[in-house]
């Protein structure tokens, strides 16, 4: 039995991987959507004339939008920013960045494609049209679907070139344009722009463990990786999925409310048990609501392992979530193998086999070392 989540409305069917493709691996950490909807205060020439901000109707519309989306109406969302746009005379950068957003939710690539041009031609700053380009090149990825066709994949590098060279302080267009070169086979351009990108962070950026891998071994990038996320667990602890390289990962959505879930629990008591001290964690993601009640359950019932409550549905949102109990695994390579839907799921042995796997390469690294072969150490 599953549970349709109160909180996102959702349908039956829980899409495993979004359709955005390859490029989705980078939005979760980097995605430069806050930079966009702030960023319209940089043009003089917005700035000069942005009274309708005080406009009671445009206020209306933007918060309606706003809405919508959390709602995941994406068709009502698009039509409440452009009302919003309307009421702004057709210079509000925040309400065309909306509609794009929208229109990616949506699954309507050929509009967002449009709609980040017009994004682009808004404004004269340098960081405007440098996301603006960015988002041109996430949804000419995405419009390739599974299987893009080389030239389409050229048309969005050079979205993301022309956006690096813009503001090349943009480090996710350089990490999706590494992603797009090593998906035409251009390997050692791709290493590059990964490499180049990593010495933009510092080790502290949630990022950095992911481009890190990447600068590592490109080959990633042809891969379905989870969603990267970084939060803070209950005990206030910072779990990074890309930091726990070398160990299988085994992430759990639920909720103290879902009758189901609860009936999983035994299941997922004796699976932590049971791969206790091998190269495994596990990671409960709450939907609750109320933190009180949401500890108190945990606490209750001995959960001793990674617990996350996913106040804003921003992780669940990530990884598509909207039935639970949800179960996904991830190798030890961060690669999304798997979703598994409440009882008889058989996540278990799915487990079984991607340790088994994870120890046999830690082996095999080891060993090569121990050799003078100059491998790698498995990540730790």
């Amino acid at each position: 039995m599953m549970v349709a989540m109160r909180t996102y409305g959702c349908g039956p069917e829980v899409p495993m991987f979004k359709k955005a493709g390859a490029v989705s691996v980078a939005v979760g950490v980097l995605a430069l959507a806050a930079t966009m909807l702030g960023a319209q205060g940089t043009d003089s020439k917005s700035a000069a004339a942005d009274d309708y901000r005080a406009n009671p109707k445009f206020l209306a519309a933007v918060k309606e939008a706003r809405e919508m989306e959390r709602e995941k109406q994406p068709a009502l969302a698009i039509a409440a920013y452009k009302k919003a746009n309307e009421i702004a005379g057709g210079r509000c950068v925040a309400c065309m960045a909306g509609i794009y957003s929208a229109q990616m939710m949506d699954g309507s690539f050929e509009d967002a494609i449009g709609t980040a041009k017009a994004m682009g031609m808004m404004s004269n700053a340098p960081m405007v049209r440098s996301v603006a380009d960015y988002d041109r090149g996430r949804a000419l990825v995405a419009r390739g679907g599974d299987a893009p066709k080389p030239e389409q994949l050229e048309e969005a590098r050079a979205a993301f070139r022309e956006s690096v060279e813009l503001y090349p302080s943009n480090t996710a267009a350089l990490f999706n344009e590494g992603e797009v070169l090593e998906r035409l086979g251009r390997t050692e351009e791709a290493r590059k722009d990964f490499e180049l990108c990593l010495s933009e962070l510092k080790p502290s950026d949630p990022a950095w463990p992911r481009v890190k891998h990447f600068a590592e071994n490109p080959e990633l990038a042809k891969r379905k990786l989870a969603p990267a996320f970084e939060v803070t667990s209950m005990d206030g602890a910072k779990f990074n999925l890309d930091a726990m390289g070398g160990r299988v990962v085994l992430i759990d959505f639920w909720a103290t409310w879902c009758a189901p879930c609860n009936e999983e629990l035994p299941e997922l008591k004796r699976i932590a048990k049971e791969f206790a001290g091998q190269p495994f964690v596990m990671i409960s993601v709450s939907a609750d609501e109320y933190e009180g009640v949401w500890r108190d359950f945990v606490k209750k019932h001995e959960m001793t392992w990674v617990q996350y409550r996913d106040m804003d549905h921003k992780l669940a949102d990530a990884f598509g979530v909207s039935d639970i109990p949800l179960y996904f695994t991830i190798d030890a390579d961060g690669v999304l193998t798997s979703e598994k839907m409440g009882e008889g799921s058989g996540v278990e042995g799915t487990l079984k086999k991607l340790i088994a796997k994870a120890q046999a390469a830690k082996m095999q690294v080891g060993q090569a070392g121990s050799s003078g072969t100059g491998v790698l150490a498995a990540r730790k």
